[in-house]
């Protein structure tokens, strides 16, 4: 049931892209910043062609969603003579990026943050294999002093490098789906 703390299977779970027929009212989150998101801006995005939100339904209930929008990497540093080194002398990279993600607060800790990132890896690939390049998924990781552990652990645990080292706010990062896993 909702409130359990066993593993959601990918076969538990139904994704829809937003529309007006989903209700979302009642999504809750702890991080009330996404929950707005998803209320006031994520629809009017869409619309507007700035990003695609999917909502994720487990037992019929909404669970959590991902946001998912273009993006590019700049390619310096580090970076820029790892690509050098390949023969790729782009100044950047493109990318797919999540730009929202978040898990309704009943659902926390059942892995449904895992299968949101390995959804987006999914669609990033078959981006590449269908219409154009992509080498990276991107996102801005919150830094949270409050929680134990804020998302850029998470993200580490899934393969995310850190692009630049910020203290405060948000840290960009990203994975090259092209790097062994």
């Amino acid at each position: 049931m909702a409130s359990g703390t066993g593993k959601v299977e990918p076969s538990e779970i139904t994704i829809e892209k937003l529309d007006d027929k989903h209700d979302i009212s009642s999504f809750q989150s702890y991080e009330k910043e996404l929950v707005d998101f998803l209320v006031e801006d994520a629809l009017n995005n869409q619309r507007q062609k700035l990003s695609v939100t999917f909502l994720w339904f487990y037992d019929n209930k909404l669970a959590s969603y991902v946001t998912l929008l273009n993006d590019k990497i700049n390619l310096e540093g580090d970076l820029k003579a790892f690509f050098r080194e390949k023969d790729i002398h782009y100044k950047s990279l493109p990318a797919l990026k999540i730009g929202r993600l978040c898990v309704h607060d009943n659902f926390q800790r059942r892995g449904l943050g895992k299968l949101m990132v390995l959804f987006a890896i999914t669609q990033a690939n078959e981006i590449c294999e269908r219409r154009s390049g992509c080498r990276f998924i991107t996102l801005d990781a919150k830094r949270n002093e409050k929680r134990e552990l804020d998302s850029i652990h998470f993200y580490k645990k899934l393969g995310f490098k850190i692009l630049k080292e910020r203290r405060k706010g948000t840290t960009p990062m990203y994975l090259d789906l092209k790097a062994p896993q």
